[in-house]
């Protein structure tokens, strides 16, 4: 009988941009392959491409949830993609891995709402925090992205500490006392590139109850007096002039004052082959505001194509073979940048190379 089948673990990966959520992602994936289970994916990008999904294997079953986040506009597909992966491919276990903008309560909902129509057991939300990148923005001690990078900590019930290598001894103690004031529970594992030796917490994972409980109770206060129709547990940010709308008003806007509004993205699909030279320049010369970029790229000087990733003014490129056809992009994620800038930048990029073709 079908009621007689365990329950399908199901595990939500989550952290801000550019932590190192699809390296775990692999990792995890790997540790699973040598226990013999086999897991699937559910990867969600902002963008209208899923280019971490390249790094995955074409073993594994995977479905994309492609042009909003999995907490909002397109929380409705989770359960319709989940229960399509579990028909189609029966796995032993899912992972959700969400875009770094996501607030992970709201996720918690969409996963509790799809328990109701599948045997399915949230066994942890795994959140990966960047080192440097966290101190940073705690010592700045404003802003949207920090507060949501906050409700992503308090929401976890395991703690990636990553890139540990780039802290001093002082600011590593530093990075742990501020997880640990905001999460006082969940195990924290300090790692450089998200490598782990010991897997063992990952099958000793309680289930994970999706409740607002697990934000404190100021979030909640603060939360409470905001306008929106989204899961308990929200961190949503509004405007002082937005407090005040009709309930008609309400049911009409209620999904235009997400946490992630701030966030956004450019998705720039490539003419051509670049110069290579010129591309890493344009990744180092990048502004502030934009945390994260990906794409393929074919470069003039080399037969090769690859995936490239930047995350805070690093950058990192990966020789790879698509299978079928996959166009050269770049996709870029931020904060207020200029999308025109930026496209006049790529642009004027295709146009060299073109040039001296």
């Amino acid at each position: 009988m079908e009621n007689s089948k365990p329950p399908v673990p199901v595990y939500l990966l989550t952290g801000f941009l550019g932590s190192g959520k699809t390296t775990l992602l692999k990792r995890m994936l790997d540790y699973w392959q040598a226990e013999g289970k086999k897991a699937a994916v559910i990867m969600n990008e902002l963008g209208d491409i899923n280019l971490d999904g390249q790094e995955v294997g074409d073993e594994v079953p995977m479905a994309e949830l492609l042009g909003g986040c999995i907490c909002c506009t397109i929380r409705g597909d989770l359960s319709l993609e989940m229960k399509l992966l579990m028909d189609e491919h029966q796995p032993d276990i899912i992972v959700i891995e969400s875009t770094g903008a996501a607030n992970p309560m709201e996720i918690l909902d969409g996963v509790t709402e799809a328990a109701m129509y599948m045997r399915i057991d949230l066994r942890a939300v795994i959140t990966v925090v960047d080192g440097p990148e966290l101190l940073k923005r705690t010592r700045a001690g404003k802003g949207r992205t920090l507060k949501l990078m906050q409700d992503q900590i308090r929401c976890a019930s395991f703690l990636l500490l990553n890139k540990v290598d780039k802290l001093e001894p002082e600011q590593l103690v530093e990075a742990q006392q501020a997880l640990r004031e905001l999460n006082a529970h969940a195990q924290i594992v300090a790692t450089m590139r998200c490598i782990i030796d010991e897997w063992s917490w990952l099958d000793a994972q309680q289930p994970v109850i999706a409740s607002s409980a697990a934000l404190p109770p100021t979030a909640n206060q603060e939360n409470a007096e905001a306008v929106h129709a989204c899961g308990p547990g929200c961190s949503h940010e509004h405007d002082e002039d937005h407090h005040q709308h009709s309930p008609e008003h309400k049911e009409q806007h209620a999904h235009h004052h997400h946490s992630h509004d701030h966030v956004m993205t450019l998705t720039h699909y490539l003419q051509g082959p670049v110069d290579s030279v010129q591309f890493e320049a344009l990744l180092r010369n990048l502004p502030e505001h934009v945390y994260r970029a990906k794409g393929i790229v074919t470069f003039t000087d080399t037969a090769s194509r690859f995936l490239f990733q930047y995350a805070y003014g690093e950058s990192d490129f990966m020789k790879i073979t698509p299978q079928g056809k996959v166009n050269d992009v770049a996709v870029f994620i931020g904060e207020h940048f200029s999308r025109e800038e930026l496209i006049a930048q790529l642009q004027q990029l295709e146009y060299g190379a073109s040039s001296e073709a």
